[in-house]
């Protein structure tokens, strides 16, 4: 498959992950993928919340130290009625949110990694509207498929099957289940580009590195 390189759209390349040394756990090589359409603005620590109405949000249930934890976001979410019409996200699906954007490993979230994750919501809920298409709420296994192709991903039939197991219920898939998916990806994605040092779309970390970054989210 050619490599175009990460930069600022999308790139294409394999997971390839060498077996490791002295008894510890071979990893199979994986699918390749394209990369999330959607990367994230990159947000200044000097950005003016000054007249942003969703800073409403936000300072309503932010602490003193102006971050949330998952339990204030999950209510921020949903006072905001970005969910719309869906249930409200679970406080699960907040925590790998966080996970997603916390890069100072606080465990919490400032105003504008909230303004990132905004973004991306929207970017999320509108591919699940796309395939959505009765409004029910739900999307059943193709639709899911489909739904991950819009984001720029390239899966093979092996990990969309696994993808589908993983977050479905009754064969349907809820919005939450969907956005937890959509995060989780990303933040794997990321997990591992940041280890890509020659952007070839191979890496070498160790077993440690590996279970503290999949963990974590």
């Amino acid at each position: 498959m050619a490599y175009p390189g990460y930069g600022g759209g999308f790139g294409n390349f394999s997971i390839q992950v060498p077996g490791m040394q002295m008894g510890q756990p071979v990893l199979e090589t994986g699918p390749a993928i394209l990369l999330d359409g959607y990367s994230g603005p990159a947000y200044s620590d000097t950005y003016s919340s000054a007249g942003d109405s969703m800073y409403t949000y936000f300072s309503a249930v932010a602490g003193q130290d102006d971050e949330v934890d998952a339990e204030e976001l999950q209510r921020c979410l949903t006072q905001s009625g970005i969910n719309g019409t869906y249930s409200p996200f679970s406080l699960e699906t907040c925590r790998i949110m966080i996970a997603m954007l916390d890069r100072d490993h606080t465990g919490k979230m400032g105003f504008n990694a909230f303004k990132e994750l905004w973004a991306a919501l929207n970017a999320w809920k509108e591919n699940f509207m796309t395939v959505d298409q009765d409004g029910s709420g739900t999307v059943e296994h193709h639709e899911l498929r489909q739904a991950i192709g819009l984001m720029g991903y390239r899966l093979s039939p092996q990990t969309l099957t696994t993808i589908v197991k993983r977050y479905s219920k009754n064969g349907r898939i809820f919005f939450d289940d969907y956005v937890a998916c959509c995060v989780k990806l990303r933040a794997l994605t990321d997990f591992f580009r940041k280890r890509d040092h020659l952007q070839q779309g191979s890496a070498n970390f160790v077993y440690d590195d590996f279970l503290q970054g999949t963990m974590a989210i």
